[in-house]
């Protein structure tokens, strides 16, 4: 199934030029972009998996993960194929590399997507598995009819994307929870193959200020690559000051993947480590995951120190908060509920 395509524009000699992502592919007539899911079909760009999924599975939003926003709900997540980066060590990258060629698709129609959600008790629908980013006219489609049944929305995001992109679907978009992979320039070429972090960064923040949505950022810190001092410094202190103290943080356990399989996983000491630089940084919720921590996904509260909400591994064991505040001393946690 094709659909026309938005943000593009036509290029001398039949090509078309994408505005989606900061790759802006300049793509030849018959070829794909970089995400190998947008064609120039006879000079109009198409896009390839509207409608096309991969996998749909009814999950807690703790896996996604977000943490603070509706905690102990379920989502109906949903993906289909490709992605504007390349990463080493994606574990999802049987759909995140597969064309809509080769992936296993099936047709899922925008329209019934909203109802899925509500006939499986989920409060929610998140894009996620491949980059939604690059899936847009479709989530703009299933979005907007989840907006209309007061269902919440959630993009697990690489964060590549323009301005121009962002703001096609901010309006119908929930929850940002993007990955931040690095500080540098380095650390992006290294994990994912794309030349700079700035657009991760930009948008991000556009998210959070501009389109006032509830942002969660994660990042897997990869042994030699992003887990320094000086790297995992660089990550906290921007998150403190472009998105808010209260923003969470998710420091994941790398494991050996993929063109990565030679490196150790994650030490424990690291991760740690990880989360002290992130409270040194001055941010209030940062999280352990990956990983078999006890109180490592907790939410404390960081104004009396009472334990808000409990969590063993993606269930809400115990909650103490009210309105989004702490049911003790009152003090907001940044909790959507």
């Amino acid at each position: 199934m094709t659909h026309e395509a938005i943000l593009w524009e036509a290029l001398d000699g039949g090509r078309v030029r994408c505005a989606l992502c900061p790759w802006r592919c300049s793509i030849a007539p018959e070829h794909v972009g970089a995400c190998g899911v947008r064609r120039n079909e006879g000079g109009r760009l198409v896009a390839l998996t509207y409608g096309r999924v991969s996998s749909v599975a009814v999950d807690p939003i703790e896996k996604k993960p977000v943490f603070h926003y509706f905690p102990g709900t379920t989502a109906l997540s949903i993906g289909s194929v490709g992605c504007s980066m390349r990463c080493g060590h994606c574990q999802n990258w049987r759909i995140s590399r597969a064309t809509p060629a080769d992936g296993d698709l099936r047709d899922l129609p925008a329209g019934l997507v909203a109802r899925m959600a509500e006939d499986h008790g989920c409060l929610g629908v998140a894009f996620t598995y491949n980059e939604p980013v690059i899936w847009v006219e479709y989530v703009l489609d299933v979005a907007a009819a989840c907006r209309e049944r007061g269902l919440y929305t959630v993009m697990v995001t690489n964060g590549y994307v323009t301005p121009e992109g962002l703001d096609a679907f901010a309006e119908v978009i929930d929850v940002w929870r993007v990955d931040v992979k690095g500080i540098t320039d380095d650390a992006y070429r290294a994990l994912c193959h794309v030349p700079h972090v700035a657009p991760v960064l930009e948008q991000a923040e556009r998210a959070k200020r501009h389109w006032h949505m509830h942002v969660e950022v994660v990042t897997n810190v990869v042994p030699g690559i992003n887990d320094s001092e000086q790297s995992l410094t660089g990550i906290a202190s921007w998150i403190a000051s472009a998105l808010g103290d209260d923003t969470p943080w998710h420091v994941t356990r790398f494991f050996p993947y993929l063109e990565l399989a030679d490196r150790e996983p994650t030490p424990l000491s690291t991760l740690r480590r990880a989360v002290e630089i992130g409270h040194e940084a001055g941010l209030h919720f940062v999280y352990l995951g990956n990983v078999d921590h006890p109180a490592g996904e907790d939410t404390v509260c960081p104004s009396c120190g009472a334990t808000a909400v409990r969590r063993h591994g993606y269930t809400v064991a115990e909650r103490a908060t009210k309105d989004g505040a702490c049911l003790r001393c009152g003090s907001p946690l940044n909790i959507v509920e």
